[in-house]
């Protein structure tokens, strides 16, 4: 397929790496838009499709802290996980603060700052924070009262806390919503990552499964193609996840169905003479630990043999399947920059050095930091580059339609 670009997105610590498999013959400039949002869900683009979900504000990943409402102090596991838990802390901060593995809409796992989960696999019935991999007596059934709530193991007790201070789940009565010793203060810290892995474990499978159909179907479609190649674009960036090599019965808890998209995004491609740019968004192992990277619960756990070893089966099925040619390893020390491509990100956004900017100076910032950073990219013998991703918006306040307009031209030309 003539002009197809495959290439793998792996973000690590704050570096990104992009490898190219084919030119994109043809074209004097790539004029593209990324079709974001589509085979990688990320919240922020759709939030309705994270409305159905039973306590929703409960998702995998979401950061939640503990306060006894009788003690008024907080769950602690000591030293971020490995050892006790204890419930004396004025104040919370990182080691009471615990990442939510979701079960079922109301059984939940907790995990420590160090990766371990809460277990009350104990004789006495205390709770401890050394688990290594969840299992039952790792979970949880969590009762709701408002901001309260009762925390129940699954054989029936509920986890209360003592009065010198530590946690255990012996307490086999139905405590009140009131002064208890079994009884919390539920604070929600975060709750950011919406991504493939929070709305499918969210809703379960058959649900999740509608909902994601339905989008595919009519988020993106072949009149969005039409209508991009009558206004002169020539390419689509669509970010896949590496879930579609498993397709149509990936592993739980994703849906499958990506790869049908894409295969009909590059038959839409095709009628209207679009080229594509498929960009790895979520590599195995999570590469940034945000939503668009599919993470669980925050963590990063890309830089490993194994997840590497996968990235680039991911990207070999990719060019094997649309590509038809013999797809290049990853950029690595020593193979030069010969079919490697550098994906570059702009944005006037998300850093304070643009905050106090007007909007002449953003547009400055474009010809005067910008452009020449280009040009030494674009050396001779140098790597292929394009801006896979930027917005035309920034941090001006009441700017005109006149402004925004410069500031887009500034970036297209």
């Amino acid at each position: 397929m003539g002009g197809l670009v495959v290439s793998a997105f792996v973000l690590s610590s704050g570096v990104l790496f992009l490898s190219c498999i084919f030119p994109v013959n043809g074209l004097s400039k790539v004029r593209g838009v990324n079709l974001g949002g589509w085979l990688v869900i990320e919240g922020w683009i759709k939030p309705s499709l994270f409305d159905g979900i039973p306590n929703g504000d409960m998702l995998d990943g979401t950061q939640v802290q503990i306060c006894s409402v009788v003690l008024n102090k907080y769950v602690s596991a000591a030293n971020g996980g490995g050892s006790n838990v204890t419930v004396d802390r004025d104040v919370a901060s990182t080691w009471e603060t615990f990442r939510l593995w979701r079960v079922s809409d109301n059984e939940f796992q907790l995990r420590c700052l160090g990766g371990q989960f809460l277990t009350s696999n104990s004789e006495d019935g205390l709770i401890l924070a050394t688990a290594k991999h969840p299992l039952s007596t790792e979970t949880f059934f969590i009762e709701r009262n408002a901001g309260r709530v009762h925390i129940r193991l699954l054989n029936g007790g509920y986890v209360q806390a003592t009065n010198n201070h530590l946690l255990i789940s012996t307490y086999q009565f139905q405590p009140g919503w009131d002064k208890n010793l079994a009884t919390f203060e539920l604070v929600i810290v975060a709750n950011n990552l919406h991504g493939d892995y929070q709305l499918a474990n969210g809703y379960g499978y058959d649900k999740a499964k509608m909902v994601l159909e339905e989008h595919r179907r009519s988020f993106i479609t072949a009149n969005d193609f039409d209508f991009l190649s009558w206004n002169g674009i020539n390419t689509v960036r669509i970010p896949v996840g590496w879930w579609i090599t498993q397709d149509p019965y990936p592993p739980s808890p994703f849906v499958g169905g990506s790869l049908a998209a894409l295969d009909l995004a590059f038959s839409w491609a095709q009628s209207y003479s679009l080229k594509c740019i498929i960009d790895l968004h979520a590599a195995p192992g999570s590469q940034n630990g945000m939503e668009h990277s599919a993470s669980r619960d925050g963590s990063v756990d890309w830089p490993s043999p194994e997840y590497i070893s996968q990235t680039l089966e991911v990207i070999d099925f990719l060019a094997t399947r649309i590509g038809n040619a013999d797809p290049i390893e990853l950029f690595q020390a020593g193979i030069g920059l010969s079919n490697v491509v550098v994906d570059l990100h702009y944005y006037n956004l998300f850093d304070p050095y643009f905050a106090t900017m007007n909007s002449t100076q953003n547009i400055e910032f474009i010809y005067k930091m910008r452009a020449p950073q280009l040009q030494d990219l674009k050396a001779m013998n140098g790597p292929l580059v394009f801006i896979g991703e930027w917005v035309n918006e920034w941090d001006v306040q009441n700017a005109s339609q006149y402004e925004y307009q410069k500031f887009g031209r500034a970036q297209f030309s």
